[in-house]
């Protein structure tokens, strides 16, 4: 009878499971679109700042930005200015490569999310469900229990009518 009653109640514990599982499947889908949204606006503006840098990088903006600056020696100012912009931008440029490997890895992963929670809405056991995990969740305690109750009803019949 304990064996019954362990095996019911794994029953009970896989089904409710399953129906966690389609819950938090479609609301990983969730977050990893909304991470994937705030790294398409730091791409964004990454990109934005190593156009402005590329802009500050001609030789023309670089002279007008030290135009207001004397100097003896104004070719190192502007060397040094070029030198400055250009390690800017290859660190921009770095973080944006990092931003972009991060980018496909979200992005695999959504898709994957996105097979898992199809693959889980397209169970006929959750077709014929309630219209909410939760009623389905209830459901299934329901049956579950009654299940449970028919079994020991069962066993307390056969014990009895094996005395007698």
């Amino acid at each position: 009878m304990k064996l019954k009653s362990g095996l019911a109640l794994l029953l009970l514990l896989v089904f409710s499971a399953a129906a966690y599982a389609q819950e938090s499947a479609a609301e990983s889908v969730d977050k990893l679109k909304m991470q994937l949204l705030e790294v398409q606006g730091q791409e964004e503006a990454l990109r934005a700042r190593v156009q402005d840098l590329n802009e500050a990088l001609k030789s023309e903006n670089i002279e007008r930005s030290l135009a207001g600056i004397g100097s003896t020696r104004p070719e190192e100012l502007r060397e040094s200015r070029r030198r400055q912009l250009t390690s800017e931008r290859d660190g921009v440029q770095a973080q944006l490569n990092t931003l972009d490997s991060g980018k496909q890895r979200l992005e695999t992963a959504l898709r994957n999310a996105e097979i898992l929670a199809y693959q889980q809405s397209a169970r006929p056991t959750q077709m014929l469900s309630a219209s909410s995990p939760r009623r389905y969740q209830l459901l299934m305690l329901g049956g579950g229990g009654l299940a449970a109750l028919a079994l020991g009803g069962g066993a307390l019949f056969y014990r009895r009518k094996i005395k007698r």
